[in-house]
């Protein structure tokens, strides 16, 4: 099948510059939030996500600015429903076995971008077999859509710009600010507003 096939519009078909990016409106994720930091707050999140069929998904790892030093595994897993974002703090507590089953669920459907290297590095936390992934870069390279990255694809598909000025912060530390939650909280549930946009135009 041909993008011509699809009739998909041409707005979708062409690169958006940075200044025509940074022209466009200013949004952030505005729902409930729930920093994962307890047992408790674990229970909720899973309760949150067991029946959910689509999960926006990331992680955020600290930062590493000293030449030839390996990033560690990641300090956050988001993971976002249509009603609440999980932020799960994993230096707080670690990744457990229902978290997992999530993460190893095929019938859970989790999006996200560059969603291999988030894998690699949860899985230094605990042994999973992940299913149930889905990159979206995947689906806009095989279309011809000109995005990169989430900030690129929510221009493109969704018409606003989101913030990354929070990217190189400290994730690992045990009191993240508001901005950092928000941040984290964005990232996931842009990843499925952006793959529902895909899946109106007939994409996935």
């Amino acid at each position: 099948m041909t993008t011509d096939s699809l009739d998909i519009p041409e707005q979708y078909l062409r690169a958006f510059s940075k200044e025509e990016i940074n022209e466009m409106p200013l949004r952030h994720y505005e729902g409930e939030i729930l920093v994962v930091r307890s047992e408790s707050d674990l229970e909720q999140a899973l309760e949150g996500m067991r029946n959910s069929s689509l999960l926006g998904f990331d992680t955020e790892t600290r930062p590493v600015f000293k030449k030839g030093r390996k990033p560690g595994p990641p300090s956050l897993l988001q993971l976002a429903t249509a009603d609440c974002a999980y932020v799960f703090q994993l230096g707080v507590l670690p990744l457990n076995e229902g978290i997992c089953e999530i993460l190893a669920n095929r019938r859970i459907l989790k999006t996200g971008v560059a969603v291999r290297d988030d894998i690699l590095g949860l899985q230094k936390h605990s042994r999973f077999k992940p299913s149930g992934f889905l990159d979206l870069s995947d689906i806009t390279a095989k279309y011809h859509l000109q995005t990169h990255g989430l900030r690129n694809m929510a221009a493109n598909l969704l018409g606003f710009r989101i913030s990354k000025s929070a990217q190189c912060s400290n994730w690992a530390k045990d009191k993240l600010t508001r901005q950092q939650i928000i941040y984290a909280a964005t990232d996931a549930w842009i990843s499925r507003e952006l793959y529902l946009a895909l899946e109106e135009l007939g994409l996935t």
